[in-house]
């Protein structure tokens, strides 16, 4: 910082500093009206009346502006002290007004910078000192450097405590930030995982409702009494995608951070699943190994909404006669996943994985899995997961 920028901007201070600063400057002023004596043998006569009027009336707006300018103002009132204490009848030690200077160059400026003003504060004053022989003016010089020393650790201690008030506001700002930021983060994160259970439900139960809708027009002349049935389970499957689709908007909607308390699909809501696929006319297979009573509730839902994504697909990219199976190993360390069917919509050409085996993939890798999906061989479609279960999931 430049010796003559300003710490302050004189236009944005409010009243009260202004008011403040200028009553330390009257108050500067009127010490120089009587006459400073530290330990001295005699004291000094009172100064001349036309001598102090001259230095209160500089005083006053010069001091006033020591906030503003606090280099500045340091200069001129260790001026005016030099001067003072060459006077022949004047005797002062140690002026209001340079103490109130310099205490304002350590608030306000480097400790570097305090040093250099407490060197000029001494060299200021010290001849007033040794006035009456330096045999007898030791002490006052003394005493006028423990005051100096006084001024200039209070003006640091007050700098210091303001940087650490300063400090800690800053970090307290920051950490507010931090705390929004994260909270826009969770909740971009919770709105994500909303919209992929969504995109499972909705894309699964569709794809129900097409294959049934499909399957009654189909049989509505030659057998209205399966037609029925398909419709039946249209309707059944709607309603459940409704439900579903109501309990996740309601989550969103929700204020104050309380969700519907609604259990997420797991393990035991497979066999459901797989009666509306095959409703639908796909016919399939399920072999299961090892007990689910110690699977996590989070990789239970991930199984559930793997398997209905990759059963969604073969429904809508096996063809007609394709059948799935779909193979559950549950161990202790590690849980494996596998689903295939034996369409031909594929034809065994690889393809690029939907935003729904994409999003899985995500699901997968938060346990510290991994998805891999492709053709098989003559025909059909591989998905396999394999994740572990001691792997925690963020909430």
């Amino acid at each position: 910082m430049s010796f003559w920028t300003p710490v302050e901007n004189p236009g944005t201070r409010p009243l009260r500093s202004w008011v403040f600063d200028v009553c330390c400057a009257l108050v500067a002023a009127a010490g120089a009206f009587s006459s400073f004596s530290f330990a001295q043998t005699a004291r000094p006569p009172a100064p001349n009346l036309s001598a102090a009027l001259v230095v209160a009336v500089v005083t006053v707006p010069v001091l006033s502006l020591r906030r503003v300018w606090p280099g500045p103002v340091f200069g001129v009132v260790v001026l005016i002290a030099a001067v003072l204490a060459q006077w022949p009848v004047r005797g002062e030690l140690f002026p209001v007004a340079l103490a109130i200077a310099l205490y304002t160059v350590a608030v306000t400026t480097s400790r570097a910078k305090t040093l250099v003003a407490a060197a000029l504060a001494v060299a200021a004053e010290l001849p007033a000192a040794g006035q009456g022989g330096w045999h007898n003016g030791w002490l006052a010089a003394v005493y006028e450097i423990i005051a100096i020393a006084a001024v200039v650790v209070t003006g640091l201690y007050t700098n210091t405590r303001r940087a650490y008030l300063a400090e800690l506001r800053d970090r307290t700002e920051r950490l507010e930030r931090e705390h929004d930021q994260t909270s826009a983060l969770a909740a971009a994160v919770e709105r994500a995982r909303i919209a992929r259970e969504m995109h499972d439900s909705v894309a699964h139960h569709l794809t129900v409702i097409v294959a049934l809708s499909d399957g009654a027009l189909a049989a509505v002349t030659r057998s209205p009494d399966q037609a029925a049935v398909a419709i039946r389970g249209v309707s059944s499957t709607a309603r459940e995608a409704l439900a579903e689709t109501r309990r996740l908007l309601g989550i969103l909607r929700t204020e104050g951070g309380q969700e519907l308390r609604e259990p997420l699909p797991g393990l035991s809501d497979l066999d459901g699943l797989f009666t509306r696929v095959r409703a639908a006319g796909l016919p399939v297979r399920y072999e299961r190994s090892g007990p689910p009573g110690d699977t996590p509730p989070g990789v239970q839902l991930v199984i559930f909404r793997l398997v209905q994504e990759a059963l969604t697909n073969t429904m809508k990219h096996a063809g007609p006669g394709a059948s799935a199976a779909v193979r559950l190993r549950l161990d202790p360390g590690e849980v494996s996943v596998e689903v295939t069917d034996d369409g031909v919509g594929s034809s065994g050409v690889p393809r690029a994985p939907g935003g729904g085996l994409t999003g899985m993939a995500q699901r997968v890798s938060a346990f510290g899995g991994e998805l891999t999906c492709g053709p098989r061989q003559p025909r059909g479609w591989q998905v396999t997961a394999r994740l572990d279960p001691r792997v925690a999931v963020p909430s």
